[in-house]
């Protein structure tokens, strides 16, 4: 949200006495801080005895430093996912939020009156439209749509795409017997982005409704899952952001595929484990959730930033900031795994992928300000902050160590050995090599990226879910795959972050676009996008070589796959290796091998928006009924300038057709009520042989080979 003077801002504490999880938290978390440190001291101590002058000059302190961030990084998310395993093993969180009432009592809940909000940014509508259409299915069979209504949020600017959101929620509207139910509404001023659109509903509609639950235009939600969450914020009037635990589904390409598997079959370990830290002191991940929205509308506000640099303007990335306000007013945010049936989609491609990333690192690197400087959040959601900031931070981090270690050996191969590294020490120091050592550490690392994996199987096993993802054989080697497709992508994922972290930092501007959710990359686009990581890795494998054939070889597993970045790249975006590796087995989901109602509703019914709707502005002015839609989300311009614009351009168009306007004087014109009157009426006019005239014909012959189902 933005700032919004309406709201209040009086801080009501409704956590109860009685409720005993603060206390847990507090214990999990002071648990977890003393094995991180313990064990990344540790291991640090023995990095020391790794280097050769084992600690003694600002370069080795340096690679010592970044090992012991790092390493406790590394170690956050093992021991996180060991929580999780253990929790999962003796049968869930008994101080979770679902634990703390029986199926019978939540039933007997009364729901109240709940907006289901979707934003969308030039998104594809029959994608978008058609989960909708999916959820809004689902929710009906259950019963209780009389208590939710739907909105469908826009923010797009292109006018062939919005005028097809327009018809395409009409048309759904018919299908679905919707209406009163079902609305669209899009901004002319789309300020602040997706919160801003969250913010300008709230201040029209938000005082209507008890709850908001946010959807990404990739959502899908089961309307049992629905409406057990409106049951739970009846139970739980403390509780202000209810956050599902998302899992990928219809993922084809095998980019898509390896994060969706390890989604489903890693995931629950780590959001388990997480949400058993957190408690009530849990994250926003900005959809698949559900929001009190009185507490939110007087609570979470968002001011400006009026830091340096990046540090000023709009908050870009509003759901950890939301969910620290909500906090800081005294209410609950809770983080609940066991709420199945909330999907959402990956990117099909690494290219896609990361460009969602740099959204997201200018966002996350805003926080910085808020964690350090924001007064009266809670330290849980302090820490909140510090983990999003890492999670991109971490790459630079690591980037920077790996410069340090070439230095640090090139320093030993090309000058001579620096018996005295320490100023005015008194005897020599002689370096040495423990490679011994090097390999143990190297090790240990490995043993806890890969343990929980792992044990992640080991869940699988006991909680007999082993056959929906292959059986144990294709889930081993589905396992290894996503291994290999990983180790792939991290250098990639490294250079690409670093250079997002620094560009943060730096200010740059940043362009906000929708998501390509289909699309396969092409070599012209890999190369380009990858050719400087190409160009800097094989430089640095150069210089390696030439160095120690020894640290050569340490280099490969970070410099090839950024060599090979551009075929790694436009390999994994293809949906013909995903497709095959689908019918053998392997990267199977669950979905995939019990099937989905909310699957099937999605992708076999028939597209939202024909696709004999082609050119949209011509169909919004010849089209009656359409025509009719699109004049009752318009106005009429009266008088002055304005009008007189307006009169030249409904010439043109009437005269050349829609092609002949830029995409902002079509945008003006079909925003004009009169206008689009005016156009149906003279175009059902034109002579046979005008632009119009041929366009009517094309119409009815476009209609007369189109099957009636369509």
């Amino acid at each position: 949200m933005n700032n919004q003077t309406a709201f209040q801002t009086t801080t009501v504490p409704l956590t109860s006495p009685t409720v005993r999880w603060p206390t847990v938290a507090r214990f999990r978390r002071i648990l977890l801080t003393i094995l991180v440190l313990g064990q990344s001291l540790f291991a640090t101590s023995y990095m020391v005895s790794v280097l050769p002058y084992h600690g003694d000059g600002g370069v080795e302190l340096g690679i010592i430093a970044l090992f012991f961030l790092l390493f406790a990084w590394i170690s956050v998310g093992f021991w996180i996912g060991m929580f999780g395993f253990v929790i999962r093993c003796v049968g869930g969180d008994r101080f979770s939020l679902l634990g703390r009432h029986t199926p019978e009592k939540l039933a007997a809940m009364n729901l109240a009156r709940t907006a289901i909000v979707m934003p969308i940014y030039h998104e594809p509508i029959n994608r978008s439209l058609g989960g909708l259409r999916a959820v809004y299915r689902s929710l009906e069979q259950t019963g209780q749509l009389e208590h939710f209504d739907f909105f469908i949020l826009s923010d797009s600017r292109e006018p062939n795409i919005w005028l097809s959101e327009q018809a395409a929620w009409h048309q759904l509207c018919q299908e679905l017997g919707a209406e009163g139910r079902l609305f669209y509404r899009r901004r002319t001023l789309n300020q602040h982005y997706k919160s801003g659109n969250i913010a300008d509903f709230l201040r029209r509609w938000g005082r209507g409704y008890e709850y908001m639950i946010v959807l990404d235009a990739d959502s899908l939600m089961s309307g049992e899952t629905l409406v057990k969450m409106v049951q739970l914020m009846q139970a739980e009037p403390q509780t202000g952001i209810l956050q599902t635990s998302p899992t990928l589904l219809n993922a084809r390409s095998l980019f898509a595929r390896a994060q969706q598997f390890a989604n489903q079959v890693y995931g629950p370990l780590f959001t388990t484990g997480l949400a058993s830290l957190q408690l009530g002191e849990a994250v926003y991940w900005g959809h698949n959730a559900i929001i009190r929205t009185h507490a939110f509308m007087r609570h979470c506000g968002l001011k400006q930033l009026r830091g340096p640099g990046l540090f000023q303007g709009p908050i870009l990335s509003h759901d950890f900031v939301e969910a620290s306000f909500m906090g800081r007013a005294g209410y609950e945010i809770w983080l609940e795994p066991q709420l199945t049936h909330s999907h959402e989609e990956s990117p099909p491609t690494l290219a896609d992928d990361l460009k969602r990333d740099k959204r997201w690192v200018k966002g996350n690197m805003q926080h910085l300000w808020l964690m350090l400087f924001e007064p009266r959040l809670r330290l849980a959601h302090r820490m909140n902050f510090l983990n999003g900031i890492m999670s991109y931070l971490a790459s630079p981090l690591w980037l920077l160590f790996l410069i340090l270690t070439t230095i640090e050996t090139a320093r030993l191969v090309l000058f001579p050995i620096d018996y005295f590294p320490a100023q005015h020490s008194l005897f020599p120091v002689w370096p040495e090599w423990n490679p011994e050592r090097a390999i143990g550490l190297a090790s240990t690392t490995l043993f806890l990226l890969f343990v929980p994996k792992f044990l992640a199987i080991f869940d699988l096993m006991r909680s007999h879910q082993l056959k929906s993802h292959g059986g144990l054989l294709r889930v081993s080697a589905s396992v290894i795959i996503e291994n290999l497709v990983s180790a792939l992508l991290a250098p990639i994922r490294m250079l690409a972050h670093s250079r997002y972290v620094v560009e943060s930092l730096l200010n740059l501007s940043l362009r906000w676009a929708g998501q390509n959710r289909t699309d396969e990359t092409r070599w012209s686009d890999a190369i380009l996008h990858q050719a400087p990581g190409t160009v800097i890795a094989g430089a640095w494998a150069t210089f390696a070589y030439q160095l120690q054939p020894m640290f050569f070889y340490w280099s490969l597993p970070v410099a090839l796959p950024l060599i090979l970045a551009a075929p790694i790249s436009v390999f994994l975006s293809r949906v013909g290796p995903g497709d095959k590796l689908k019918r053998l087995g392997f990267l199977q989901t669950s979905e995939e091998y019990h099937g989905s109602q909310l699957l099937d509703d999605l992708t076999k019914n028939p597209d939202v928006l024909p696709n004999h709707q082609t050119n949209i502005a011509v169909q919004a002015i010849l089209d009656p009924v359409l025509n009719r839609v699109h004049q009752g989300m318009t106005h009429a311009h009266r008088g002055g300038l304005k009008q007189e614009m307006i009169f030249a351009l409904r010439t043109r168009c009437y005269q050349e057709g829609p092609e002949a306007l830029s995409t902002n004087e079509l945008s003006q014109l079909m925003r004009d009520r009169n206008s689009l009157q005016w156009l149906h009426e003279q175009a059902w006019q034109a002579a046979p042989q005008s632009y119009w005239g041929k366009a009517i014909q094309d119409r009815q012959q476009t209609k007369m080979h189109v099957p009636a189902t369509a």
